[in-house]
């Protein structure tokens, strides 16, 4: 048998290193590292090839039924899931302290426990008493939820073995739950990997829905090892500002449906608010139209969402360096639009500040949101308002042409259906014939110098 060697794994991050030292070399976390015992390593005389049972294979066309998803009782919460929970699954949710997340499964807690389901919440942080104030704060403390404050992972699963399996089983939260049979204090890699494995073993054995909630990181990434997303079927993120009313809540894994679709949500006093027109929470609503400003619609799944683009153009006196600040919007690629509109269009941004701002803390990511942005960038430099009630969208190549985006209808008939009688977007006959099914008036742009032109007022 070969020679044990010595590890050691940060808590924080999850990364292995053969030495002691200080400082961890990955995450730059401090006195982190903590020796790990690896399992037994056998020579390459132990043959495994034997001495174990045989597996039964089956088809791949082998007849199986679909998944009956149970509602949350919140429609934005099923349209993230995909269409609800599944039984037997296993459903990771993360976010920001004091985001929402124990508030929004408590609602659909509730919401299962009233149409006739066993529903078991437990939570690690807080004490039963608190959960009970926050109930009776959001009127939901006459629900038939089980409640209990417990963190040890084998009185929780000896409980529910005494009985029937629940529906829906929530704990509040995964890095505070500790298992006997690992050393270490809750919230380390091991203790969060082998508390989540026994708990998702349970959930595929029993038919229970289990939801486990998961603590973040400063940079937003679910705090614990990596392979905890891994590990269950769903990854979901809560996410949003405190300053602001509205939370999003958004799928990064599903197994069991896609992963583009959001959920809307406004903060409200007795809890959150299902959001049925997201696009108001993002338009200023203003009635004079201002320069820098520019709408674009955006889509999220099959959801369409009108978003605002701010845009501030500040010239330099001196010969200091422009700083590029951008809030909800990727600053590489605002480089790149910058480098555009200087290479191709002949304007000059390289002696001024640039601060690029979504209204309301929406956080972009679809390629489509380059015209806006361009327009947005071109109207604070010249100084000059778009039209109004106007929407913008395409994709930029770094040629300066404008490229043709997916699911244009959509975006045409959620910007008419909100009062934008103009939108302009790419060229092409494609294009023209998409137009044609929206409605309102519409013009494509084949190049970004076009877009220029129309907002000088050279055309």
């Amino acid at each position: 048998m070969a020679k044990t060697k010595r590890r050691y794994v940060c808590q924080e991050c999850g990364s292995v290193s053969h030495r002691w030292q200080g400082q961890c070399a990955d995450c730059g976390q401090w006195n982190t590292l903590i020796e790990d015992v690896p399992a037994t390593v056998f020579s390459q005389k132990h043959d495994l090839s034997s001495g174990g049972r045989a597996v039964a294979f089956e088809p791949l066309n082998a007849p199986t039924k679909l998944p009956v998803r149970k509602s949350t009782g919140l429609a934005e919460f099923d349209r993230a899931l995909g269409g609800g929970l599944v039984p037997g699954s296993a459903v990771l949710l993360g976010g920001d302290p004091g985001i929402g997340k124990s508030t929004l499964l408590l609602q659909c807690a509730a919401t299962i426990a009233r149409g006739g389901n066993d529903v078991v919440y437990v939570s690690g942080e807080e004490a039963a008493g608190q959960v009970r104030l926050r109930a009776s704060r959001m009127g939901v403390a006459d629900a038939p939820i089980r409640l209990a404050s417990e963190t040890s992972v084998r009185d929780i699963l000896t409980t529910l073995g005494q009985g029937e399996p629940p529906a829906l089983l929530v704990i509040d939260s995964i890095q505070t739950m500790h298992s006997d049979t690992i050393e270490g204090a809750p919230g380390t890699v091991s203790q969060v990997r082998g508390c989540a494995l026994e708990l998702i073993r349970y959930a595929k054995e029993s038919g229970c829905v289990v939801v486990l909630v998961g603590h973040v990181t400063k940079d937003g990434t679910i705090a614990g090892p990596r392979v905890l997303e891994h590990m269950v079927d769903v990854v979901m993120s809560f996410e949003g500002e405190r300053s602001h009313q509205y939370r999003i809540l958004r799928a990064l894994k599903n197994r069991f449906g896609a992963v583009d679709e959001i959920g809307v949500f406004a903060m409200a006093t007795e809890g959150l608010e299902e959001v049925a027109n997201p696009s108001l929470l993002f338009l200023s609503g203003r009635e004079t139209p201002l320069a820098g400003s520019a709408v674009f619609p955006a889509l999220e799944g099959t959801r369409p969402v009108l978003v605002e683009i701010q845009a501030l153009i500040v010239r330099l006196q001196s010969g200091a360096t422009p700083r590029r600040a951008v809030v909800g919007w990727d600053s590489g690629r605002l480089a790149m639009l910058l480098a555009v509109l200087e290479s191709r269009c002949g304007l000059n941004f390289s002696s001024a500040e640039v601060y690029l701002n979504i209204a309301g803390g929406y956080r972009l990511t679809d390629p489509a949101a380059d015209l806006a942005v361009a327009a947005a960038l071109v109207s604070a430099l010249a100084d000059r308002a778009l039209p109004d009630k106007a929407a913008w969208f395409g994709e930029v190549s770094l040629a300066g042409e404008i490229r043709p985006v997916a699911h244009a209808p959509l975006r045409l008939r959620e910007a008419a259906k909100l009062g934008f009688a103009r939108c302009y977007g790419p060229a092409g006959a494609a294009m023209g014939e998409t137009a044609s099914k929206g409605s309102g008036e519409y013009r494509g742009f084949a190049a970004l110098a076009n877009l220029v032109d129309q907002v000088m007022g050279s055309a």
